[in-house]
């Protein structure tokens, strides 16, 4: 490990929830081994997978004592598994990482270096397309180098996979109980106490773009995004229709 800053303490938490992921879940895991910076343990919150997922988790645990499984009893949604793996969260510093999606190797060890050397308690990444077979499209979402709240209610720049939280600073967080936009939800929570999340240009996550997916569906992302506005962070009916009409704009751009 290259360009350490006394880690030995700091133990990354990386909350996964999963949900039929048996084709994908391993390549995830595979990411997190891969890392350069090894103080990790994965939550994997599995919300009543149909497939075989949890089957390729536990062979996963017989061999990292760092992974851990919770198989939840009912189907909850990501809101419900992220908070369960949240509630179970050691670390210091919190990581996510979707079922589906990969860090490249260098992932952790870089985040926390740019977090510690800056001291700061939010920061997130830019991220690269992979298509649903895990081919790179070429396609990379950059990141500005900080946003704050009113920033982010005018788009979706932060990736979920790229997120780390110092609980130290912010203290324990938790996810809305809402379907989708849960992530996002969170980070605008975070950023309305005046929080500033910091962005590192370099892209150190692959995103997977699947075929059927909530995120897939355009239409249903802008009704969700519209419900936010509205029945989260209770904007009005004028200040939402802006902060559509932005986010609309960021979302188009970042997906040409």
């Amino acid at each position: 490990m290259s360009g350490n800053l006394n880690h030995e303490q700091d133990l990354i938490s990386i909350v996964t929830p999963t949900y039929n992921a048996e084709a994908f879940i391993l390549d995830t895991v595979k990411s997190v081994q891969a890392q350069t910076f090894n103080n990790w343990e994965m939550i994997i919150v599995d919300d009543c997978s149909k497939d075989n997922t949890v089957g390729v988790i536990k062979d996963s645990l017989k061999s990292d004592s760092r992974i851990k499984l919770i198989e939840l009893k009912v189907n909850s949604g990501a809101a419900v598994a992220r908070n369960t793996a949240l509630l179970k969260a050691r670390g210091r510093y919190v990581a996510f990482l979707d079922s589906d999606d990969k860090w490249f190797p260098e992932k952790l060890e870089k985040q926390i270096n740019f977090m510690k050397r800056r001291n700061i308690a939010f920061s997130f990444t830019s991220y690269e397309f992979m298509d649903q077979y895990g081919n790179n499209t070429g396609k990379i979402v950059r990141v500005p180098s900080q946003i704050d709240y009113a920033g982010l209610l005018k788009n979706t720049i932060i990736g979920c996979l790229t997120v780390m939280l110092d609980i130290n600073k912010l203290g324990k967080v938790e996810m809305p109980n809402i379907r989708t936009r849960q992530d996002t939800a969170l980070w605008l929570s975070i950023l309305k106490k005046g929080n500033v999340a910091y962005g590192i240009q370099e892209p150190l996550a692959m995103y997977r773009k699947v075929t059927g997916s909530i995120s897939s569906n355009k239409f249903k992302m802008a009704k969700n995004n519209w419900n936010m506005y509205r029945r989260v962070e209770k904007l009005s009916v004028l200040h939402s229709i802006w902060c559509f009409v932005n986010y609309a704009f960021n979302a188009f751009k970042k997906n040409i």
